[in-house]
């Protein structure tokens, strides 16, 4: 049976878990409620019904699931009324801007017994998700470094997410999908960080970092994000013990190259532009293979259908609590690490 769905909020996001929810296999939409009345009267437009009040919303007897799409300076307050209505709540990312914060959250959703995650959506996309079935496979063995990217050239967005008040910045917005990923890639605890951030088009917020991840294994990952990059770097790029792999971009397979011998004797040198070189020199395919994997089967929709699942007790809920304290503590702490310019460590 369906699950009934309210949407606080009707801007970007608001609207896509709208278009989702009337599309939808396993909720319906019950309506919108947005403090804009431009936006509520764009909902009716669209034959959604839009509440009066948040708080008539929220007690709607027939809603099972709030959805949370508002700024995120207002997460707080929002989660924590609907989870004392009674109401099962998923959050926009980022959940909140501390850890503190979110740990309220996390009270008030045990106290009121209901569900409560946050809309961890990038979990589905079909690079990350290549990635992840490349360090599954093991063909190219053990992971040595990641690098994940996300390079645009239009500067933040011109709404609130480029205002501090309201939790503007790339690090909340880019970040907490980037790092989340990153952690998923490698489950290890994180020896320290080091992040600096860039504020080439603003100075009131972040407007792309680089964020270093040490982990105690030795494993090490970068996640970097450019707003005023005019020619990106690959999405993903990683090292393994038994070869490499990398993702231009999105749209693209990845490309994996597989070491099939180590030493060879009879390396010939290259020319170069000043010289010859025996150890950039290039391999042939008597030491290396390589190859393509296709882009993964994907559908975000399966984070619905997981929650509703959990919701009935017939699946475990994808994104915990401790994965949500996880990334939220990370970008804390880049934070920290940005504001003293030296590296932030882990206990």
């Amino acid at each position: 049976m369906k699950k009934n769905v309210t949407i606080i909020g009707f801007g970007g996001q608001g609207g896509w878990h709208a278009n989702h929810a009337i599309n939808s296999d396993v909720v319906s939409l019950l309506g919108i409620y947005d403090i804009d009345e431009k936006k509520s009267e764009l909902a009716r437009s669209k034959g959604i019904h839009s509440y009066s009040s948040l708080e008539e919303a929220i007690n709607d007897s027939k809603c099972d699931i709030v959805v949370v799409a508002t700024p995120n300076d207002c997460h707080k307050e929002i989660v924590i009324k609907a989870l004392e209505a009674g109401k099962n709540v998923i959050c926009e990312k980022p959940v909140e801007m501390s850890v503190k914060a979110l740990d309220e959250m996390i009270d008030a959703a045990k106290k009121s017994g209901k569900l409560f995650t946050v809309h961890q959506n990038r979990r589905w996309d079909v690079d990350f998700l290549a990635m992840k079935k490349i360090i599954e496979d093991g063909d190219i063995g053990e992971v040595i470094r990641i690098e994940s990217r996300i390079h645009g050239s239009r500067g933040i967005p011109s709404d609130w997410r480029c205002h501090k008040q309201f939790g503007g910045g790339m690090i909340l917005d880019w970040g907490v999908h980037l790092i989340d990923q990153m952690l998923l890639l490698i489950p290890e605890k994180i020896k320290k960080i080091y992040c600096d951030i860039t504020n080439i088009t603003t100075d009131e917020v972040d407007d792309g970092f680089r964020l270093n991840l040490y982990f105690e294994s030795g494993k090490t990952a970068l996640v970097e994000v450019g707003t005023y990059n005019f020619i990106a770097m690959p999405r993903f790029y990683m090292q393994c013990k038994s070869g490499s792999a990398k993702i231009e971009d999105w749209r693209q397979n990845a490309q994996v190259a597989k070491c099939l011998a180590w030493h060879e004797s009879d390396v010939l040198p290259v020319q170069t532009a000043a010289g010859i070189t025996k150890t950039m020199a290039p391999r042939d395919e008597i030491t290396l293979k390589t190859y393509e994997i296709d882009r993964p089967v994907s559908d975000v929709h399966d984070f619905y259908r997981n929650f509703v699942n959990a919701i009935d007790g017939k699946e475990i809920q994808l994104i915990t609590h401790d994965q949500m304290r996880r990334d939220l503590a990370v970008m804390e702490a880049c934070f920290k690490s940005a504001e003293l310019g030296s590296p932030v460590y882990f206990e």
